[in-house]
């Protein structure tokens, strides 16, 4: 069995990514990165991504990651932020705390592909 059926498969996901985003949105470090963003399609987009990442159906054809978030200025504290409101989206919605585990880690691939901001060292 895959993380995707797990958890409960499409309908669990359809709610996990509506509470994400209303919770990104919601955090004034996080919410800049959406503005003048088309939030319907970033969520099908989203929705197509876990999906296939957690072993479900593979539907995803967005752009590779690294293309996607290029020219947003994302950080290593943003990244962790949003995991961090994945991980509380998660766990609200009773996903088992080993399933959230195994879901960051089936993310963790993608943060070098997300993060385009390197912070240095003061």
């Amino acid at each position: 069995m895959s993380i995707y059926s797990d958890i409960g498969g499409k309908a669990a996901l359809d709610a996990a990514v509506t509470d994400f985003y209303e919770r990104l949105l919601a955090d004034q470090s996080l919410a800049p990165y959406f503005e003048d963003i088309d939030l319907d399609r970033l969520r099908r987009h989203q929705r197509a991504f876990l999906t296939m990442v957690l072993g479900g159906p593979d539907d995803y054809q967005g752009r590779r990651m690294a293309a996607a978030h290029a020219d947003l200025g994302i950080t290593n504290d943003a990244f962790n932020s949003v995991a961090l409101h994945l991980s509380e989206t998660l766990k609200s919605l009773g996903v088992a705390d080993e399933a959230i585990v195994g879901i960051l880690r089936a993310l963790i691939p993608f943060q070098n592909d997300v993060v385009t901001v390197r912070e240095t060292a003061a």
